[in-house]
């Protein structure tokens, strides 16, 4: 609401300076350099007041000659680069823009108005407002650009403002538009489906449109995610080359244009999926666009990652400060069948190992339907006597007595049609008037366009809570998209506001619950991958990555994910073999090695376990707490990518101040009796330093070079090599400065 806000104080103070109902005074000259650490974002004013975009890249201090630049492409040809695209006049591009004005006029010719620069509470963040009006009617656009100086990440975002008497409507909303120019463009997107997700795929792009989106309403990153990696003039190199990186804050139904023109040009338009999304937009209403945000690094994708987990740790992740527990989840250890002492057990169980905190996942509720399965009880948040006799807060005193947190699953946006929920609220559910209500995974979905359901959801999360003082975290799921779409709360003139009020909706009940709960840890899990993006991460402490607890699977799931989003927010945990998604069979060090990668924990029966792969844990878990802050908050590197080198993956995090590291050795194919014999040459390093090398999570060590000293300089140049050449085998080093 504060960003709501301060956009109306904006507004307001550009007020003066928009001439409603009549031509814009024309304005030509004015430069716009935006800048951080090390970028520059260059606009300049030009003819007709058109705000033109010419340089996103390196740092340019005298931009004085872009006043002066002139493109030599012909003015009928509508071909230069707009700060912000609008359909109409003699722009032939796919617009970021489109609207059908109040007299019916499909045309929209932005002109300048005004800019306003301000710091928002922190050196650090500048965000300038640059204000915008139609040539011919009163519909006012702010294209808003706030730069984080030392992340070297800037965010775009626009309110369009609709001064018009009647009502206006939006076909295209895109919150940002970019033009590039190179020679070649590669784009690296993330694609895959639900257990395999974020895998990375790289194209050359042609002339014409590729686009990256999603129409699924909920769960919208299993099968595309809202991101992407762009390389310029050559392929994407880990370390090197000009990269361009994206990532849109929304957890609704988006799309990413990337279109070459005829000048090989490239133009990429962001945000919301304007997909039977068209919206009505009453007289002085504003319209608020998500942030889309860019990154541009000189040293290849890492430079990319680095500087996005750096932002997103510090000012997009909800509470990225807090230390994230390692824990236990009952979901793949209990499933359904469970009752108060095989609970208790595992929470002892989870004490003994020294991990910190236990999470009761699905199948604690309901009495009618007893959640017995995934086919009834969603929707009736009532404890199941007959599992929990004392209830839920037995069992979090319990945890918390020995020496845990507690945690708890809901899933409230969802209900089964067999639940007191769907009985007594039929017109709660979505679905098209007069056509059959389509059922996934059992369930139905709520409206959260409808502000009695948002009470509703919110009433859920607020009455989980009341259940115990103990209650320390939250893992809100979300099963299901959304399909045959329709709103009984949504007139019949408005079905098409259903996409985005639903997502609103959402985001509105998170404020609600933020402002009550701020420091519960919620997790957004959505069939795990189904929410992982900037907008979700604005309320959620982290996401579940994947319902694949495979440890050689995680490898791409995390290798995709870490791409964009930090280690922080990314749950990776140890499950039982065989694999319950692949079947795969891989030993416990494996799997604690790829998990502590990420945030950690364990996903199975711990009395399954021998009494020497418990004690294993116990060890490997106190590794994981020794090093934890260093792959939190530390800069990733990665060394060896997956997709390179057959059966070859390796990673590391080092501190902000170089002094301590850790790093993450993976083999996944046999490399056969012809061993690489290759060194993993480390990044990040610094070459003045000497490093002792420890080898974690092992009795005796394979490496020839363990608790030895090393320069940084060495270790950089040279590196170290591990023997890793059987199938599953791995490997974790700690280095530690002794300078």
């Amino acid at each position: 609401m504060k960003n709501y806000y301060r956009s109306i104080f904006l507004f307001l103070l550009l007020l003066p300076f928009i001439v409603v109902g009549a031509n814009v005074s024309e304005k030509e000259g004015v430069l716009i350099n935006l800048q951080t650490k090390d970028l520059s974002m260059i606009m300049t004013v030009g003819k007709d007041s058109v705000v033109y975009f010419h340089h996103f890249g390196k740092k340019i201090e005298d931009a004085t000659p872009f006043l002066r630049k002139k493109s030599y492409r012909r003015d009928d040809y509508g071909t230069d680069p707009h700060a912000y695209l609008a359909a109409g006049g003699s722009n032939y591009r796919e617009p970021a823009l489109l609207v059908t004005h109040s007299d019916g006029d499909l045309n929209t010719e932005l002109a300048y108005v005004g800019h306003q620069q301000e710091k928002m509470g922190d050196d650090n963040v500048v965000q300038t407002t640059i204000t915008m009006q139609d040539k011919k009617l009163p519909l006012v656009v702010q294209l808003i650009v706030t730069a984080y100086t030392r992340e070297n990440v800037f965010t775009q975002k626009v309110n369009i403002t609709n001064r018009q008497k009647q009502d206006v409507v939006l076909h295209n909303f895109y919150s940002s538009y970019l033009p590039i120019r190179a020679k070649k463009y590669y784009l690296n997107s993330f694609h895959g489906a639900w257990a395999q997700e974020m895998f990375m795929e790289e194209s050359l792009l042609n002339h014409g449109i590729k686009s990256i989106e999603n129409r699924m309403g909920v769960r919208t990153t299993h099968t595309e995610n809202p991101s992407f990696v762009l390389a310029l003039d050559m392929p994407l190199d880990e370390n090197a080359g000009e990269v361009i990186g994206g990532a849109l804050a929304w957890s609704g139904n988006y799309k990413i244009n990337f279109q070459v023109d005829e000048f090989d040009m490239l133009g990429i338009t962001a945000g919301m999926n304007p997909y039977a999304s068209e919206y009505t937009l009453g007289a002085n209403e504003i319209f608020h666009t998500p942030e889309m945000v860019y990154t541009y690094s000189t040293t290849g994708a890492g430079g990319v990652s680095r500087n996005l987990h750096d932002w997103a740790r510090r000012y997009q992740v909800y509470d990225a400060g807090t230390v994230r527990p390692t824990l236990l989840n009952s979901w793949e250890g209990a499933y359904f069948t469970f009752d108060e002492k095989t609970i208790t057990d595992m929470i002892d169980d989870a004490a003994d190992m020294g991990l910190e905190m236990f999470v009761l996942d699905d199948g604690w509720f309901g009495n009618k339907y007893p959640r017995n399965s995934s086919g009834q009880g969603l929707g009736d948040w009532q404890v199941t006597e007959s599992k929990l006799p004392r209830g839920i807060s037995y069992l979090a005193d319990y945890t918390v007595n020995k020496g845990l947190q507690f945690g708890i699953w809901i899933e409230p946006e969802m209900v089964n049609p067999k639940s007191e929920l769907a009985e007594r609220h039929p017109d709660w559910i979505v679905k098209a008037k007069g056509r059959p209500v389509p059922t996934t995974r059992n369930q139905w979905l709520l409206d959260m366009t409808n502000p009695e359901v948002q009470d509703f959801v919110f009433g859920v999360f607020d009455d989980v809570m009341k259940q115990s003082d103990n209650i320390s975290y939250v893992k809100w799921d979300a099963n299901r998209h959304v399909a045959s779409v329709g709103s009984a709360f949504l007139p019949a003139d408005k079905q098409s506001h259903f996409w985005i009020n639903y997502t609103q909706g959402l985001y509105s009940v998170y404020e609600r619950i933020r402002a009550k709960y701020p420091d519960v840890l919620i997790q957004a899990c959505s069939s795990g991958g189904g929410r992982v993006d900037y907008g979700a991460m604005k309320y959620n402490q982290e996401v579940w990555t994947s319902d694949n607890t495979d440890a050689r699977s995680r490898i791409f799931i995390q290798y995709g994910t870490n791409m964009i989003y930090p280690a922080l927010v990314t749950g990776s945990h140890v499950s039982a073999v065989p694999n319950h998604q692949t079947g795969n069979v891989t030993p416990l060090k494996f799997r604690f090695d790829m998990a502590m990668s990420g945030r950690f924990g364990m996903e199975l029966q711990p009395k399954d376990l021998s009494g020497k792969e418990k004690e294993f844990a116990k060890t490997a878990i106190e590794n994981y707490k020794y090093i934890r802050d260093i792959v939190m908050e530390g800069d990733l590197y990665r060394i060896i990518s997956p997709y390179e080198e057959k059966g070859l993956y390796a990673i590391m995090y080092v501190d902000k101040d170089k002094k301590r590291a850790v790093v993450f050795d993976y083999c996944f194919e046999y490399q056969g009796r012809t061993h690489r014999g290759q060194s993993v040459k480390l990044h990040g390093l610094d070459p003045a330093k000497r490093y002792k090398v420890t080898e974690l999570n092992v009795e005796k060590s394979g490496f020839w070079g363990n608790n030895g000293v090393f320069s940084g300089e060495y270790l950089i140049n040279e590196g170290i090599n591990p023997q890793l050449e059987k199938m599953y085998q791995s490997a974790v080093f700690f280095l530690e400065s002794i300078d």
